[in-house]
């Protein structure tokens, strides 16, 4: 049975979080990877606005090929990256080990990627490749999904999943709170009730799927 890691792995530990480490970026989150024989993960999310230089500062890299400016937004801009994956031996481990990005976010300091491994003895696998190479894993949670269906963002929908996400970055769950209901529904463009009610599904969805697994 397949099994999912999260992982926290220090920027400076991989080529990638020493590209993209950013330290005005309140977070960056990969929107688009490559999880076996490519050699570019090329979407990322930049959350604030970016400074100027910030093209600059990635494109010296030498395993950089370029950087692009695809989408701004208020609080974030959409970036694509072409870069040479086989220069960073983190991506070689998890391709080696037939490995899956599920997510990935960081900040200049640390990220987190959650993956998925054909078995525990991959896994176990992966870890030793990592450790070979220098790179130190902080191991936080190892699974088995309760459920194939319920794909990698523990039973969310795209809908769900950005609306939780959203209102986490916002400060909606914060005390006090950092926004209301309107402003996420403006964000998102649906109304305060549909927010209300999507809301409310995601979070029942997630804790069904990601806490109470070991229900009967």
């Amino acid at each position: 049975m397949s099994v999912i890691t999260e992982v926290r792995i220090q920027s400076d530990d991989f080529e990638l979080g020493r590209i993209l480490s950013i330290d005005e970026a309140l977070a960056i989150e990969l929107e688009t990877l490559v999880p076996s024989g490519g050699v570019t993960v090329p979407l990322f999310w930049v959350y604030e606005p970016v400074r100027e230089g910030f093209l600059d500062t990635i494109e010296r890299y030498p395993t950089v090929e370029s950087v692009t400016e695809m989408d701004v937004f208020e609080d974030r801009t959409l970036f694509k990256l072409d870069w040479n994956a086989s220069e960073d031996p983190l991506f070689q481990c998890i391709l080696e080990h037939d490995g899956q990005i599920l997510s990935a976010t960081g900040t200049a300091e640390r990220w987190q990627f959650e993956m998925r491994f054909p078995d525990r003895k991959q896994l176990s696998q992966y870890q030793t490749c990592c450790e070979e190479v220098n790179i130190s894993l902080e191991l936080v949670r190892v699974y088995n999904p309760t459920d194939p269906g319920t794909g990698p963002w523990y039973g969310l929908s795209e809908p769900q999943r950005e609306a939780l996400m959203l209102a986490v970055r916002m400060g909606y769950y914060d005390i006090p709170r950092g926004c209301t209901t309107e402003e996420l529904a403006d964000k998102l463009g649906i109304s305060d009730q549909a927010v209300t009610e999507r809301l409310r599904r995601a979070i029942g969805t997630f804790v069904r799927q990601a806490l109470l697994t070991d229900r009967k």
